[in-house]
């Protein structure tokens, strides 16, 4: 069974870009509570975290369309944003770009309400949540206000942020 996001990356043919903005999601992720309890990726053993979503990041860029993840986050950062920072190596492995801009550095940007993927600069995948962080809904637009909004945001963010090799949570 493939997500939606996974059939728009199959169709991407330049650009994805992934704006998350929530300090934690699904509280009841078993990869989340296992980090809890003291679980932790061995980047020398690739079969601990290569993932089926790496297996599509990684076709995804390999035929040059251009992956980019922005996380806005607060600082001091959540327990669960610790675990997002462990956990993207992955990502970056499989040719995702990863930056990261603490909350306080985005307060005069005009942000979309929620987490979003834009593909290819023409449509938007918008994620909806509870307030504990579970998917409730998701809604594409392809409008062209919303796509320039989400483009200006993304854009605005992706300037601000840190890469994710030099970002240190604090």
């Amino acid at each position: 069974m493939t997500t939606p996001v996974q059939e728009a990356l199959a169709q991407a043919q330049h650009s994805a870009v992934h704006l998350e903005m929530r300090d934690a999601y699904e509280p009841n992720d078993p990869e989340f509570i296992a980090w809890q309890r003291g679980k932790r990726l061995d980047p020398a053993d690739r079969s601990s975290w290569w993932r089926p979503f790496m297996d599509v990041v990684a076709e995804t860029t390999a035929r040059g369309v251009v992956m980019r993840r922005a996380r806005i986050v607060s600082e001091p950062v959540t327990d669960y944003i610790k675990y997002e920072y462990d956990v993207t190596f992955p990502n970056v492995a499989a040719g995702e770009l990863v930056r990261w801009l603490p909350r306080r550095k985005a307060a005069d940007i005009a942000l979309p309400g929620t987490d979003l993927w834009m593909f290819d600069g023409t449509s938007v995948l918008f994620t909806y949540f509870s307030g504990i962080g579970e998917v409730v809904d998701r809604e594409w637009r392809s409008d062209p206000a919303t796509v320039a909004l989400v483009s200006s945001a993304f854009e605005t963010v992706w300037e601000r942020a840190t890469p994710h090799e030099e970002y240190k949570p604090v």
